[in-house]
């Protein structure tokens, strides 16, 4: 009760001081600031300093490279950036998650949302996903953005925990005076993915110009895109490829229809049927064969390539000039999404429903010692079938798409509320000292409601029927009679009466909330004259709370809606942290050494979970002479785990792409993996099963399920970072006096790093490796269930651990220019990143195992090479930029390859080069049309089909790197007052 009314407190205040600025920006006091030396503070440091530079990596994207890409989402233009890897969550990668649809993330060096922190205006931001510290940019309005800065290689010491991989930090806008409406529409030349966007931004300062009020309010939709519109996902397919033949691997078997079909598919003892659309009975052809039609199902039909997605936006930021020495600043936000999800029928199998006895339905009830047939079971099934458990009563196995329930819809409303306030300054007894104190609470809320989705002890209930003695069916059970029992046919195609429907349909719900609590504050100055300058100190606090919920409704928690059984996860912690950083000028105008300046950084932090962190870095700038400048940092970063790594009981899942290394192995084989595979459990009967080799159907491959589990004991992860760079300015050579140049080299290794343990990485070791550390994560079916084989796998599990580590190395170049050109200016810059190494340790005495030039089984896509040329020409009225984007070619993943026999790196696709145009004309000074071609050439994603690793299901390619939509074309408006 304290702390709720210490935090309802806190929220007052903070809201009183935003209105205070508010209404009081126009009335500022009128007093001129006296004229100083501009001092700058830069991403990576918080020492404001005269001309300061970046001793890190670091590019900048201007608000002007945010209109040119006509981008409503921050994610679409960063993405574009060579040192971003695949981002976790984008509106073509989410559609089939439970949570999270939507979502927008970043991934700096692909090693892992988690490890990217993404800061507003140098402060954290709350996330937009339960349990992590991942940030939505659906939450923050592109046009209210200043520039992007992205500083890659470890800040923990200036920012805290999660900055291993660098940071992007989201500076908005600030002293705007004006309005600016920003109108856009446009679709793709299949006339899908809508887009529509209205914006207004609107400013005003004081007449002294010392304070400032800023307000944004933004609308946004993007429309769906299905998985029929494009031929290449039309049909459900998967790659033939199969052990020792790598030619197979972009060969579709097609159409791969799923074995779960609308009319059902049922299991006598020694046949099994289904319907035709007719109800008479045929035989069962999943794909079809000779003479037999295919009596699968197209699960492609109604899956989604991009999930549509709904956005509100308002911000309003403030300055307030208290006096010569003091102001009140203050941030706030409130962001709105509304996202749609949707994927094809809930497939449900007899083993989900009676797992006691494998998947057996008693097909008659025992009454008064006899044997009464179901009314709804067809006789023709009945003939067919006998006791199989003993109980006197016959058994059948089925299983069945419940298209009557309609496809499995999720719609999720999400918000984010943020609010910032503080005092910054200089300190009273000095004017070389500056100050800045704030506070900050924020909160994601979701609530997401779903369909399709079956009520589990109902449809038991359902499916026990006998004769009402009035020629049709009644519950057996009485007690589920008087709570709305009614008798269910799945046989055949529509046959579950809208009664039986209603009461077997359970409606899904999931909430979640996360909430952040921020205070913090520091000094900064000069403490004493240097021969090359004065040395700048930096020094404060900071105090941080997460907390974190997200709980399903009652049947998902227990597993009972068939779907996969999802506990609550709650969690929270806090940190208070340290931190102090000194920039110390060594030397000045000297020969060699037109400049040379030593940083260095410490920060402490004592988390209420891992316990104490230490981080810390040191770097150096050295101007050699005006146009050649080194660089060069050592830094050391933490990241405590998160909520969700700590806390997450054991959540079900159904991983799908896996290849068994068993399948194919022979009962006469006599190799390491061979007598592995035999010593697993049903893989023996199997064999006999199947003339001596072990052989899986293609309900097996789709029939895996598996547990995911976080780990209350890890321990914080710890990043070793080294860049060392150059800056080139050739001003004094005129040929080149245009150019900028830089190259840096970055090496980043994460000992401790917390992961979770790859499906297919575990099945390698445990067979072909026999490492049975990892074999406790895999559970065969010792004999068979159903229409599911014994000694195929039933579990897949994964956990958070601490592993042996992760790390890349690499080298980015960049390379710009701008100058007068014909009539008009042309300005240039390229961004090109080579990639050394992307390697990780699945356990401290593992080998490394390189990604590098890999597209992975945990959906990374690593190229060796990425590029991005930006070109923008301006000509009076009208403009153009044109950007160019490339992503190097990539081989499948090689534990993937290893696990059947093929050479790692012999199979892959090769690169794509993305082309997008915008062209403006300034109709008058204050309105501008524009008109953009996002893949103006509109080339195809490569097909990295379902079976491979790195496909997005429902897209047949890596949808998180490649564009699986197409050619898009948007027209827009800028107006300005």
């Amino acid at each position: 009760m304290m702390k709720e009314t210490v935090l309802s407190r806190s929220v007052r205040m903070i809201c009183v001081a935003g209105m205070a600025i508010s209404t009081q920006v126009a009335f500022a006091q009128d007093a001129a600031l006296p004229d100083a030396v501009q001092k700058v503070q830069i991403t990576g440091s918080r020492i404001s300093a005269p001309g300061a530079e970046s001793p890190s990596p670091l590019q900048i994207l201007s608000s002007a490279d945010i209109a040119a890409s006509g981008a409503i989402n921050l994610q679409d233009l960063l993405q574009k950036n060579p040192t971003m890897g695949t981002p976790s969550l984008s509106r073509t990668n989410s559609n089939f998650l439970t949570s999270g649809g939507g979502v927008s993330t970043v991934n700096l060096r692909n090693l892992g949302d988690a490890r990217t922190l993404v800061l507003v205006n140098g402060r954290r931001f709350v996330s937009g996903v339960p349990g992590s510290s991942a940030v939505d940019l659906n939450t923050i309005p592109t046009d209210f953005i200043e520039r992007v800065e992205l500083l890659t290689g470890g800040a923990s010491a200036t920012y805290g925990s999660d900055a291993v991989a660098g940071v992007v930090n989201i500076i908005l806008k600030k002293n705007f005076e004006g309005v600016l409406l920003d109108a856009q529409t446009g679709k793709s030349e299949k006339n899908d993915d809508s887009k529509k966007k209205i914006a207004l931004t609107f400013g005003t300062t004081s007449a002294d110009g010392a304070s400032n009020l800023m307000g944004h309010f933004g609308y946004s939709k993007q429309g769906p895109v299905f998985s029929r519109d494009r031929d290449a996902s039309a049909i459900d397919q998967t790659s033939s490829i199969s052990q020792g033949h790598p030619e197979l691997a972009f060969v579709p078997r097609k159409p791969n229809y799923s074995g779960y079909a609308p009319q059902g598919h049922f299991y006598a003892d020694a046949e099994d049927f289904t319907y035709d659309k007719n109800g008479n009975v045929i035989p069962w052809s999943t794909n079809g064969k000779a003479g037999v039609g295919a009596t699968g199902f197209n699960r492609s039909d109604l899956r989604t390539i991009a999930v549509p997605t709904e956005r509100y936006l308002f911000s309003l930021n403030g300055n307030r000039t208290l006096n010569e020495n003091h102001s009140a600043f203050f941030e706030g936000t409130y962001a709105q999404s509304k996202v749609s999800t949707n994927i094809e029928p809930f497939p449900l199998g007899s083993d989900s429903i009676y797992k006691g006895t494998g998947g057996q339905v008693p097909a008659g009830a025992i009454i008064n010692g006899k044997l009464v047939k179901n009314p709804l079971v067809p006789q023709y099934l009945w003939d067919r079938i006998s006791d199989n458990d003993g109980d006197g009563i016959p058994d059948y196995f089925f299983t069945r798409r419940l298209s009557e329930f309609g496809a499995r819809h999720a719609d999720a409303d999400r918000s984010t509320f943020r609010i910032a306030t503080g005092l910054k300054g200089t300190l009273p007894f000095t004017k070389e000292w500056n100050y800045e104190t704030y506070v900050s609470y924020g909160k994601t809320k979701e609530a997401q409601s779903s369909t399709g989705q079956v009520n589990i002890p109902n449809l038991r209930y359902a499916l026990d029927a006998i004769p009402d003695g009035n020629g049709g069916a009644v519950c057996h059970d009485a007690n589920a009679v008087a709570e709305g029992c009614v008798p269910i046919n799945i046989f055949g195609a529509n046959t579950i009466s809208p009664a039986a429907l209603k009461y077997v349909t359970a409606p899904g719900s999931l909430q979640t909330a996360v909430t952040q609590k921020l205070a913090g504050g520091s000094i900064n100055g000069e403490l004493w004259e240097l021969p090359a300058g004065k040395v700048g100190v930096a020094a404060g606090f900071e105090w941080r709370g997460e907390d974190s919920s997200s709980i399903p409704d009652p049947l998902t928690q227990a597993g009972l809606n068939a779907g996969n059984a999802i506990p609550p996860t709650f969690g929270n912690f806090n940190v208070r942290e340290v931190f102090v950083e000194t920039r110390v000028p060594l030397l000045k105008d000297k020969p060699f050494a037109k400049e040379l300046t030593f940083l260095g950084t410490f920060r402490h932090g004592d988390y209420s979970t891992v316990g104490s962190t230490n981080s810390w870095n040191a770097g150096g700038e050295w101007a050699i002479t005006s146009d050649v400048k080194v660089r060069g940092t050592r830094a050391q970063s933490t990241r405590a785990p998160n909520i969700n790594e700590l806390y997450t009981a054991p959540s079900q899942d159904f991983p799908s792409g896996l290849v068994d290394p068993c399948e194919g192995v022979s009962s006469s084989a006599t190799s390491a993996l061979a007598t592995n595979c035999k010593a697993a459990p049903g893989v023996a009967a199997n064999m006999a099963a199947h003339g001596g080799v072990f052989t899986l159907s293609q309900a097996d491959q789709q029939g895996i399920s598996g547990y995911n589990s976080g780990n209350p004991s890890l321990k914080a992860e710890k990043g070793r970072s080294t860049t060392i760079g150059v800056v080139v300015t050739p001003r004094s050579i005129p040929l080149l006096s245009k150019f900028t140049f830089t190259a840096d080299y970055f090496n980043i290794k994460i000992s401790d790093a917390i992961v979770s343990t790859d499906r297919q990485y575990a099945l390698d070791q445990c067979y072909n490796q026999n490492n049975q550390n990892f074999c406790k994560f895999i559970t065969r079916r010792p004999g068979q269930t159903g229409n599911l084989s014994a000694g195929s796998i039933q579990y897949s599990n994964t956990a958070v651990t601490n592993s042996g580590g992760t790390g890349t190395e690499g080298v980015d170049l960049t390379a710009s220019w701008t100058d007068k050109v014909g009539p008009g200016r042309l300005s240039t810059q390229l961004s090109y990143t080579y990639l050394r190494e992307l390697w990780n340790k699945a356990t401290p005495d593992a080998e490394r195992n390189n990604d590098v030039g890999e597209v992975t089984s945990a959906q990374i896509n690593a190229p060796r090479s990425k590029a991005v040329l930006n070109s923008a020409y301006k000509w009076g009225s009208f403009g153009a930029t044109w950007t160019a984007t490339y992503t190097g070619p990539v081989a499948l993943d090689d534990q993937f390859l290893k696990s059947l026999s093929i050479t790692p790196g012999s199979v892959g696709v090769g690169s794509r080069t993305y082309n997008d145009f915008q062209f403006t004309y300034d109709v008058k000074k204050s309105v501008q049309v524009y008109l953009g071609i996002n893949n103006a050439f509109n080339a195809k994603a490569p097909p990295i089909i379902t079976g491979l690793p790195g496909d997005t299901t429902g897209t047949e390619t890596d949808a998180s790197t490649y564009d699986p939509i197409g050619r898009r074309y948007y027209l827009g408006l800028r107006v300005t007052l």
